[in-house]
């Protein structure tokens, strides 16, 4: 050996990993061929490890051996190589030592080497605990070593097989990983591997399959009877297509990554030949053939789990007539024939249908669903015109139970989109909002999922309003129907709120709804948008917001209805964008507009009067009377009353009643009564740059401001009230976090220095990749002199604060903000004037949405 190879033996091993990689690499630009790159790209692994075996001359007794995915013949390029360094019975520190050494060496080499040591009857310990180990081990193929010990590990793993165990080991194991995804394969930026109708999916079937001693492969299921040969040929061209798939992941990111992120989404568009069209992006048509083959994937897994299951579990036949198409086997839905639907197209919907009125049954039969899944077609321009099929459709709609779950059925199967064609074109069509997560399909069966999970008496302590409401609710279906149709528009070009109430309008008149409920499911879904706008860009403590918001709903059906709907709506983009603060900002609005609908005038004075009387009830309790507080009053104006809840008011008065004339600021803050964030009150003489300092101490707190009250006393003081919210989910203790943040905000408060400059930070990744233009727009306040300012952006650190300076730069002064966050969009809005609450000029609003637009 020479003096270079002893001093770095792995650098020839390295060169040579490296150049086979990339000829693989480039043989793959030029043919993808995935199945081919996967294996050649064992057999590459295979050379390099079983070369380095040899040089490091290890004992005979010891076997190496591939497993998992490795073992299978699959090895992804950046993927890591599992081994199992099987030993005999009996090993000594010397041998330890080598494979340390020799484990060492590959990791020096370039191998992304996942290693376990074991002898055979350790294996069977850790496989009998943990069904990951047996799943990996069951997939196994001798490197190097002794071949009697691999054949005989080989057959006592075999013998150790518990296959129906390993079965309900592994169907819950995939419940959980799905769980892990909310059950959806529909995310904006999906898992290929792990998601639902991943690959794991696929594994986990052969595995199953495997371990039941039933078959290794597609081709082997097939020959067993499981699946038809054409249904095999289909998954594996689904297979190879994520496999494809996840090949160029790997190779964009240059690591092992298996999600397919907004970053390398056009890109993979590109290499499969896909470009940009007027309406759909080249991004979007990938992921929407990745959803496809989702769907068909969960589809399988979910046809041949259940037939594995009733191999391993056979039964004997327990079967009960439902009606005169319908029978149940073993508690599942079945057909009285297997050509049932062929020839009475009709028994499709009623499938569904019976599935709902016997809640007993777990589900349908593998017959049934692999039938559904054939006769999809049948559900065709002709079908959806027979008023039979109508009337079918809608009592699926009225049932007490199952609703949810049945669509999100017929949505697996291909029927719904098949019998609304509308509903079929928004399947796995993407949304670059900003701030949904899920496909236009997939959010819309969300939004019915949470009006539904009103109606469940269990779940009643969740949203106590929502419930008592849709409870009382005359007819749910118009509500049903409002969420299938309130996005089924989108992607088509222009308002899809106008688009979807045609398309709602023509199917209510079809389906032989009364002309009121189909005025009001046309309405909703015209008008989905309007309440979450209202509460989240307007002062609701402003009579006449209510007021115009009040004569656009109507009637108190229609204000319960768009409320309930508003609720699931937004419940339904993201996990994360629904918070207390909304929740309390729409109750408010409901509770208020209910009022005017229901007589009470609600007229300014009497409202001003109602909320005196509370605040002067709150601060009896703390034996603080009218005359002590009086000459604090006088001072704040009508306005201030308006603005706030007798809560706000009594809180802040007890906090300034010693310090009405104050020379330092005031700061106090408290865990917000109505549940997220955090309520701080400032109060100090004004001065100009006082927003943009509150501005930008908050947001090197990483915190967010979702809500801003600005007021002037009559005596030049300001009062102002903010909400903020916690975005980074840290643990804190909230007595210290509040101490700090009245002392520190106070400190900066005082200073006589320049306003720091807005932080420049990073934008995210989704912003990066569908950049948004900003949207500025200032129009005259309902009534006074104020202006309105909306600005709609994607948001990022600093934000708030760029804005805060451009006020400050042109003489702008704030009276209220709503700050609404939905994921990566910003949409604020401001009433802005000039000091002194004057009306700020044409030239300087010019000037302020041309700053503001360059700032943005």
């Amino acid at each position: 050996m020479s003096t270079a190879r002893a001093s770095a033996p792995h650098l020839p091993w390295r060169s040579q990993l490296r150049q086979g990689q990339q000829a693989l690499l480039q043989r793959f630009e030029q043919d993808a061929d995935v199945a081919a790159l996967l294996h050649q790209q064992c057999r590459l692994v295979d050379d390099v490890l079983g070369a380095v075996w040899k040089e490091a001359a290890m004992p005979p007794g010891v076997c190496l051996i591939a497993t998992g995915g490795y073992g299978r013949g699959e090895l992804f390029p950046y993927s890591d190589i599992d081994l199992l360094i099987l030993l005999p019975d009996r090993h000594d520190t010397v041998l330890a030592a080598q494979l340390e050494r020799l484990i060492g060496l590959l990791w020096d080499i370039g191998l992304a080497v996942g290693h376990s040591v074991r002898t055979l009857a350790e294996c069977l310990e850790e496989a009998a605990k943990d069904v990951t180990v047996r799943t990996n081990l069951l997939e196994s193929r001798l490197l190097a070593g002794r071949r009697a010990l691999f054949h005989q590990f080989s057959d006592t793993l075999a013998r150790a097989m518990d296959g129906p165990a390993f079965l309900q080991a592994k169907m819950l194991e995939q419940a959980q990983r799905h769980a892990r995804f909310h059950d959806t394969a529909y995310n904006l930026e999906p898992n290929i591997k792990e998601s639902p109708g991943g690959l794991r999916d696929l594994h986990n079937v052969l595995w199953i399959a495997r371990g039941l001693g039933i078959a290794k492969s597609w081709n082997g299921l097939a020959q067993s009877g499981l699946i038809t040969p054409g249904e095999a040929r289909q998954v594996r061209r689904h297979e190879l297509f994520l496999q494809n798939l996840r090949v160029r992941l790997h190779y964009l990111s240059g690591r092992r990554e298996d999600r397919l992120l907004f970053d390398f989404q056009s890109a993979l568009a590109q290499q499969h030949g896909l470009s940009d069209t007027v309406r759909r992006r080249a991004s979007e048509q990938l992921m929407q053939r990745y959803y496809h083959s989702a769907r068909f994937v969960s589809l399988m897994n979910e046809i041949l789990l259940q037939a594995l299951r009733e191999l391993a579990f056979p039964q004997q036949d327990t079967v009960q007539k439902l009606n005169a198409h319908f029978r149940a086997r073993n508690g599942l839905l079945e057909a009285n024939s297997p050509t049932l639907l062929q020839r009475h197209p009709a028994a499709i919907l009623e499938a569904f249908l019976t599935l709902q009125q016997h809640l007993e049954l777990k589900g349908m039969s593998v017959g049934l669903v692999r039938n559904l899944w054939r006769v999809m077609k049948l559900v065709n321009s002709d079908f959806r015109h027979e008023a039979k099929h109508k009337r079918l459709f809608m009592a699926i709609l009225r049932q007490p139970a199952g609703i949810t779950a049945t669509l999100r059925r017929m949505h697996r199967y291909g029927i719904l989109g098949r019998y609304l064609p509308a509903f079929g074109r928004i399947t796995g069509q993407m949304q670059h909002d900003l701030f949904h997560v899920y496909t236009v399909d997939e959010h819309t069966l969300n939004v019915l999922r949470n009006l539904r999970r009103f109606t469940v008496p269990e779940r009643a302590h969740e949203f106590p309003l929502c419930s008592s409401l849709i409870a009382e609710f005359q007819h749910q279906e118009v509500l049903y129907l409002a969420a299938l149709f309130h996005d089924i528009a989108k992607g088509r070009g222009g308002d899809h709120s106008s688009l979807g109430a045609v398309d709602a309008r023509r199917f209510c008149k079809a389906h032989g709804l009364p002309r009121e409920d189909a005025d009001l499911v046309a309405w909703l879904v015209e008008s989905h948008l309007l309440m979450s706008g209202t509460a989240q860009k307007c002062d609701l403590s402003d009579p006449a917001v209510i007021e115009a918001f009040a004569s656009k709903m109507g009637s108190e059906r229609r204000l319960t209805a768009l409320y309930l709907l508003t609720v699931a709506d937004i419940r339904g983009t993201s996990p994360n964008v629904w918070n207390a603060w909304k929740n309390k900002l729409l109750e408010h609005l409901f509770h208020a507009t209910r009022r005017l609908l229901r007589g009470d005038s609600g007229a300014t004075d009497a409202e001003l009067q109602e909320r005196q009387r509370q605040a002067c009830s709150i601060l009896g309790r703390y034996a603080i009377m009218q005359p002590a507080f009086q000459a604090l009053w006088e001072q704040l104006g009508t306005n201030y009353f308006l603005r706030h809840d007798s809560q706000e008011i009594a809180w802040h008065t007890r906090l300034l009643l010693t310090h009405i004339n104050t020379t330092k600021p005031i700061v106090r803050a408290r865990l917000s009564p109505g549940g997220d964030g955090i309520q701080v009150m400032i109060y100090t003489l004004d001065r100009e740059d006082l927003f943009a300092r509150i501005c930008g101490f908050f947001e090197r707190m990483r915190y967010s401001i979702v809500e801003a009250k600005v007021h002037t006393t009559s005596h030049g003081y300001a009062l102002d009230s903010f909400l903020v919210l916690d975005e980074s989910d840290k643990s804190v203790r909230y007595r210290d976090l509040l101490s700090y943040i009245e002392y520190e905000l106070a400190q900066q408060l005082e200073s006589v220095q320049a306003v720091e400059e807005p932080s420049q930070g990073r934008i995210s990744r989704q912003l990066k990749h569908f950049p948004m233009q900003a949207e500025v727009s200032v129009a005259p306040a309902e009534k006074g002199s104020h202006h309105v300012l909306s600005i709609v952006a994607g948001d990022r650190p600093g934000l708030l604060s760029r804005i805060a300076h451009t006020f400050l730069q042109h003489g702008v002064h704030l009276q209220t903000a709503k700050i609404n966050t939905l994921g990566n969009r910003a949409e604020d809005t401001f009433t802005i004037s000039a000091r002194g609450g004057k009306r700020l000029s044409e030239a300087t609003l010019k000037k302020l949405r041309a700053a503001l637009s360059r700032q943005l």
